[in-house]
């Protein structure tokens, strides 16, 4: 189980780096191109656009696995070291069973992208809308793991 984790939280990092790395360098190439060059290329807005959507789908797992989303203690400092404990596990679970809906949807989604072009890249949408699909199933596998290192840990 800790090989899979570390091939999927590789793969997450690497795939954050990467699409940071694309749409840094297809921003620089909108820039230069507006300051020295007659036309500024139109794919550079909707490459930068799917590279942000990519960078924020692949490293949303890695947050929640490293507990970077924001939370709010003014709950849990009231409670008691049970409470806390169940409460965490009641928002794995939840988490857990709504990006679990999320993916479900997303194939769907990605269907409907297979008959859509950009428009100005001219490829299938479905890579655009394939985004959701991998945020979502990196947050389940993540928030399983959560959820079942609770139970084995706490309870």
């Amino acid at each position: 189980m800790k090989n899979v984790t570390r091939f999927i939280a590789r793969f997450l990092k690497i795939g954050t780096l990467i699409s940071t790395f694309a749409l840094v360098m297809s921003v620089l190439v909108q820039i230069y191109a507006r300051f020295f060059m007659e036309n500024a290329p139109s794919w550079t807005e909707e490459a930068s656009r799917l590279f942000f959507i990519y960078a924020i789908c692949f490293a949303a797992g890695l947050a929640y696995k490293q507990h970077y989303f924001v939370s709010l203690d003014l709950i849990t400092t009231h409670l008691g070291k049970k409470w806390n404990t169940i409460l965490e596990l009641m928002v794995g679970i939840l988490v857990f069973l709504l990006f679990i809906i999320v993916a479900f949807y997303s194939i769907s989604y990605i269907q409907l992208g297979f008959v859509e072009k950009s428009p100005s890249l001219g490829f299938n949408m479905s890579i655009g809308f394939a985004s959701i699909l991998l945020m979502a199933l990196s947050i389940c596998y993540f928030s399983f793991l959560k959820v079942l290192l609770i139970i084995k840990n706490r309870l």
